[in-house]
Order: C-alpha cells, then sequence, then structure tokens
C-alpha cells in the first residue's frame, strides 16, 4: 500500500522581525510531533531544504513594504491551497506602519546617505490587502499554542479554536485584578484581543494592545475612560499607534484624536 503524503507546510517572511517565525520554533517537542504529520516544505529560517509546491498551508509573516514584495505575495497565494497570516506585521502592517501617517520620503532623506537607492512603497500594508487570506493570526508575537492549533485546523478541516474576546477576559479568568479600576492606569485591555495570557495587567501595567484589536471594539468609549484618568490627546494617539497602528480600529481612534 503506497504511504500517504504528508501535507506541505511553508513558512514566508516579508518585512518583519522573525518574531513570529521564532514562535513556532519554540515549540520544541510540539514541533517534533507536527514535523511527524507535515512535511516542511519551505522554512528558510529552520532550514536551507526546499521543496517545491504547490503548499497545503502557508504561514506568512510581515507586511508588504516594498514592489517586489507586493509582486511576491501574489505568486505565495497562488502556490498556496491556505494561507494564514501570523503576527501584527502580516495582519495589520506592523510597528512600520508608523510610515503610514507621514510622508516617507522624508525618513528616506534623513536615514540615508543615498535615497535614490532605496526603492519602496509609501505605505506599510497588511497581507489581505493585496490577496485572500484564509485567517489571521494576531500578536506580537503571536501565542506558539494559538499557532500550533491553527495549523491543526486547517491540515483537519475544522475552525480554528482561538478566543474573539478581549484580554479583560484573561484578566478576569487569571484571578487579575483590574489596573484600570483599581489603580487609575490607563490599560488597552478592553479593545484588545485575548492571546497573550494578560501579561502586562499581572504585573501591574497597562496592556498596550500588542494582540490587535478584539472583534467590535468600544475604542472610542475607552478614550473617554482615559480622558477621565488625566490622559491627554497626544499621549491618547500614540497608545493606538504602536504595533497595530494600521489596524482600522486603532487608526481611526487616533486619527480621531490628532
Amino acid at each position: 500500500m503506497p504511504r500517504k503524503r504528508r501535507p506541505k507546510l511553508a513558512v514566508w517572511k516579508f518585512a518583519s522581525c522573525d518574531g513570529c517565525q521564532l514562535s513556532l520554533l519554540d515549540c520544541e517537542d510540539e514541533l517534533l510531533r507536527l514535523a511527524g504529520h507535515v512535511e516542511i516544505a519551505y522554512f528558510p529560517e529552520a532550514s536551507r531544504a526546499i521543496v517545491r509546491g504547490p503548499y497545503d498551508l502557508s504561514l506568512v509573516e510581515g507586511s508588504i513594504t516594498t514592489p517586489h514584495d507586493a509582486e511576491r505575495i501574489h505568486q505565495v497565494r497562488r502556490a498556496s491551497r491556505f494561507l494564514v497570516t501570523i503576527g501584527a506585521c502580516a495582519t495589520a502592517g506592523g510597528i512600520q506602519a508608523l510610515r503610514n501617517f507621514k510622508d516617507v520620503r522624508e525618513f528616506i532623506s534623513i536615514v540615508y546617505a543615498t535615497p535614490v537607492y532605496i526603492e519602496t512603497l509609501s505605505k506599510s500594508t497588511p497581507i489581505a490587502e493585496h490577496v485572500f487570506v484564509d485567517f489571521e493570526l494576531r500578536g506580537c508575537p503571536i501565542n506558539k499554542y494559538q499557532l500550533l492549533d491553527v495549523i491543526s485546523a486547517f491540515l483537519h478541516g475544522r475552525k480554528p479554536n482561538t478566543p474573539p474576546h478581549s484580554v479583560c477576559m484573561e484578566c478576569k479568568r487569571r484571578g487579575v485584578v483590574c489596573v484600570m479600576v483599581a489603580h487609575g492606569t490607563p490599560c488597552l485591555g478592553p479593545v484588545t484581543h485575548a492571546g497573550c495570557g494578560a501579561i502586562c495587567p499581572t504585573y501591574h501595567r497597562g496592556c498596550y494592545g500588542c494582540f490587535g484589536p478584539k472583534e467590535t471594539p468600544n475604542t472610542n468609549s475607552l478614550s473617554a475612560w482615559w480622558s477621565h484618568l488625566g490622559v491627554k490627546e497626544q499621549d491618547l494617539v500614540r497608545a493606538f499607534r504602536g504595533f497595530n497602528a494600521y489596524a482600522e480600529p486603532f487608526r481611526k481612534e487616533s486619527e480621531a484624536h490628532e
């Protein structure tokens, strides 16, 4: 009897810091078990070996910032049965999307001695603005256990089991006292997607939104609460312009306070 073909997994990098790919490598024992069920066909972060596509599942890290990458992502999409974006760069443009609020040419002229050699786009954009994406996994970096669940879901034909609720739910489940109610500490937890385990509030710090906006976030209401706490308009802008600055709810809220 012929051996059943293992699904091909590919991991792609665009403009990013590689942190989300490292989250997959950090799975260690789980990654070894995963390798027994899939063929890791393309993953330059882990191996120079390349198996030609098409691929059953592609994980894409990073945002689109250059004309070359704007073309390359279409090649990746054509070669992939399912395409999942991982991390803030791929799902919201990343920290590099701060350029989207200014003239990128000004930055280039300041940073580079010979700007004429720099070929870049005016904006850093998420993958979904260029090709169809089957699923977005948020985080900076992503939660490795959520990543394993997403891989399992697509390989077994089920819906990923990632929570749609806010960080506040994680605080309540862990018995963490609300830093905003108890101490008056500004916190983005009420509008931020769960997944981090409420790390910052656990250590008496306000959430700074590394997992991006949750489903239907009421950013306007949160900003009003922050104003009651004495947060200035310019600081509200900075708060919403972090790792997920170009995610639509955060972008609109920051622009409302400029």
